[in-house]
């Protein structure tokens, strides 16, 4: 099946055996990042244990745990969006793509000058990303490769493997982020735009072998990234047009399909942020060195980091499922229950996004801005915000609100599935335990300073 992973990895042996350097990340080096004391993260993560019993101990209630889940039932709806406002939005996604391609070949060839450098991390990856849980999810609306692939005749489609599930999303998100942080994608406008070539290629095809409802739902990874995303927005999509929730209290309503990938998924998607942060530590930097140094190809200290921490990250919180059928003495499934507790994982991923990207969004707003105003001329003097020195502080705060969020979440899960009070609360013990060890690979990823890796 054609699936992104391929491309991935093809562009990943093709660096191997050229021998091209490794960059790591983003537009980081144009960016100076503030240092968070270790007592303070250390102090926030027993801040977090403490909370986790205030939860578990207070609120057992389960008619009024519905209640507060279903505030946004009883919120203002909001007007449909209208036929004409679908076909805009569709135009102006495609209009975006097609201006960010032509951008990144014969655009200004200097990163904080390219428009197409500048959308895609800062403005796309970092800023959307943000309106999707922040606000609502506007990509089916927006997403290009929908549209494009929609209008490819179609005479025959073959039935999707159902056996993969969402495993070629898994792979494919893991891949992205690869290919992210090992490629200067982030410094070279014409890689950039010849991968984002090749990704509607292979999505167009693939969309159009499968169906475009089978690919966008279980194999595109960035349609699905958005739609998980968007279950924690406060503007949710109806059968009667929108409606507004509490934040993520939708996520109370979300089920997963049984199918194989898709807790993996969730995973991935809570690794690959942390494993985008990790790599810009002072830490990580030491540990290349030191592996470099014993005659591991620097690649393959990448790839082994990524798939060995999204092991340990799959692995832990299975476990966890586990032991929760214990902990609650039940006969539901070890398998049921991660699926039924997987969606609380997601308030802990957006959390984590929010740390590391906003200041990275702030930071080069102006620089985003002047390249729009002229997406074909280089920027005279590129301009980029200094923020205050606290400014790294509201990361450890939006890493402990994504924390609390989800802690709530899995309490609503765990009084929904089981009845009584007792079950309930000792179904989340394990889980507390593994969201703790979550947040704390977070809390000390964005308390580290930033640094340039070796070997970019």
């Amino acid at each position: 099946m054609i699936s992104f992973a391929a491309l991935a990895l093809g562009l990943l042996a093709s660096l191997w055996f050229a021998g091209i350097p490794l960059h790591v990340g983003g537009l980081s080096g144009s960016i100076e990042g503030g240092t968070v004391p270790s007592w303070l993260s250390i102090g926030t993560g027993g801040l977090l244990v403490g909370v986790s019993f205030l939860f578990t101990s207070f609120m057992t209630d389960h008619e009024r745990i519905r209640r507060i889940n279903d505030v946004g039932t009883r919120l203002p709806s909001l007007p449909a969006v209208r036929d004409a406002s679908v076909r805009a939005g569709r135009l102006a996604g495609v209009v975006v793509l097609l201006l960010v391609v032509a951008t990144g070949y014969v655009g200004p060839q200097e990163p904080l000058s390219n428009l197409a450098i500048l959308v895609v991390w800062s403005g796309w990856w970092a800023g959307y990303t943000m309106s999707v849980y922040l606000v609502g999810n506007s990509w089916p609306v927006v997403n290009p490769w929908r549209t494009l692939a929609a209008l490819v005749p179609t005479p025959g489609t073959r039935a999707y493997p159902e056996r993969l599930g969402a495993w070629p999303a898994v792979v494919g998100l893991l891949g992205l982020v690869l290919v992210e942080v090992v490629t200067p994608l982030a410094e070279d406008p014409q890689l950039l735009a010849t991968l984002i070539v090749a990704y509607t290629l292979v999505t167009v095809v693939g969309a159009a072998t499968f169906g475009v409802d089978a690919w966008f739902e279980q194999v595109d990874p960035v349609a699905r990234v958005f739609h998980l995303y968007g279950q924690l927005a406060p503007v949710q999509r109806t059968d009667d047009g929108l409606a507004l929730r509490l934040p993520v209290a939708a996520l109370s309503d979300v089920r997963l399909p049984d199918r194989p990938g898709e807790v993996p998924f969730v995973v991935a998607l809570l690794w690959a942020t942390t494993f985008d942060g990790l790599v810009t530590t002072t830490a990580w930097a030491d540990a290349v060195r030191v592996v470099v140094g014993v005659g591991v190809p620097p690649l393959a200290a990448y790839v082994t980091a990524m798939a060995g921490g999204f092991g340990l990250f799959l692995g832990g919180y299975r476990l966890a499922a586990g032991k929760a059928r214990d902990t609650a003495d039940t006969y539901v499934t070890g398998g049921f229950i991660g699926r039924w507790f997987a969606p609380s994982l997601l308030p802990i991923a957006a959390g984590y996004h929010l740390a590391h990207y906003l200041d990275y969004l702030l930071t080069l707003l102006p620089v985003l801005g002047a390249a729009l105003a002229s997406p074909f001329t280089p920027t005279a003097n590129p301009v980029v915000l200094v923020l205050p020195g606290w400014f790294g502080l509201l990361a450890l705060a939006f890493v402990l609100l994504g924390h609390l969020l989800a802690l709530w979440v899995a309490h609503s899960f765990g009084f929904r599935l089981f009845p009584g009070v007792l079950a309930p609360i000792r179904s989340q013990y394990p889980f507390v335990v593994v969201m703790m060890a979550y947040t704390t690979v977070s809390l000390w990823v964005v308390a580290q300073p930033f640094t340039q890796p070796p070997y970019t």
